[in-house]
């Protein structure tokens, strides 16, 4: 089996020294891509130099992410185009994130609309990330929709209403994590309503490490984990998600 991690920071100081082990175990357990989101410049340096030990099994993104949107924001957008030469294969991570502070609401929300034009100018899907924020990001995919956008929301903790509100806005795919693998967690209810082939395996590693390696530091060997209770929950063969995942990321990503 064949799988794909479409979400996993391994340039993170969780793994320092241990990237290239972590990529090992992840092609032994079948996970044989990976998607690397950027989050801000502070690690795109280290971000890009990982990608390019590893050439056809990581694959780098660009942008920034929301919670390093601040007073500087401006600044940390214009960085972006020293790497504009780079091979990347999406716009993101981005998006807004509400829980940790309001504080640059605002700011957020330009800059989101500043990275959906890029990614539509650049023919690129993108890594949206939605932290109580459901309700701007909706609004400002409306105002977006003559963009032609496609992408994914990573780490979805959504509803199926929220889900068939997002077909409408565009060509999306929802990222399922370890949160899956969790006692009475709510996707495990919605995903049974989403269609097969709009759904993505992640882990986000470092974080949000499925059960029952819960506590200890996530990696994309992991993804198999998040694939066996996918099946479980959908009532499918593991070798079907493991296809099926695998054909929608080759299919929004292009890899």
């Amino acid at each position: 089996m064949e799988f794909t991690d479409t979400h996993t920071h391994l340039y993170d100081e969780a793994f320092a020294g241990e990237e290239g082990k972590a990529v090992e175990r992840a092609v032994s357990a079948g996970v044989t891509k990976m998607i690397v989101p950027d989050i801000d410049s502070g690690t795109r340096e280290a971000m890009f130099a990982l990608a390019e030990r590893h050439t056809g099994v990581l694959f780098p993104c660009l942008g920034l992410h929301p919670t390093s949107v601040g007073a500087d924001w401006e600044e940390e957008l214009a960085r972006i185009s020293q790497w504009k030469d780079k091979k990347i294969w999406a716009i993101g991570e981005i998006g807004m994130d509400l829980y940790w502070s309001r504080e640059f609401m605002k700011e957020q929300e330009e800059v989101l609309r500043i990275q959906l034009r890029m990614a539509s100018e650049a023919d690129l899907p993108v890594i949206i990330h939605s932290r109580e924020a459901t309700e701007p990001i909706l609004r400002i995919l409306k105002e977006c929709r003559s963009l032609g956008l496609r992408g994914v929301f990573h780490a979805f903790s959504g509803s199926a209403e929220t889900f068939r509100e997002l077909e409408r806005l565009g060509d999306w795919y929802i990222g399922i994590g370890g949160v899956l693998t969790y006692k009475n967690a709510s996707i495990a209810q919605t995903v049974k309503e989403i269609p097969p082939d709009r759904i993505l395996l992640e882990t986000d590693s470092p974080y949000l490490t499925p059960v029952p390696h819960r506590g200890k530091r996530n990696e994309s060997s992991y993804i198999p984990v998040i694939a066996s209770r996918l099946a479980e929950i959908t009532g499918t063969d593991i070798g079907e998600i493991a296809a099926r995942t695998t054909e929608n990321a080759q299919k929004l990503f292009m890899i």
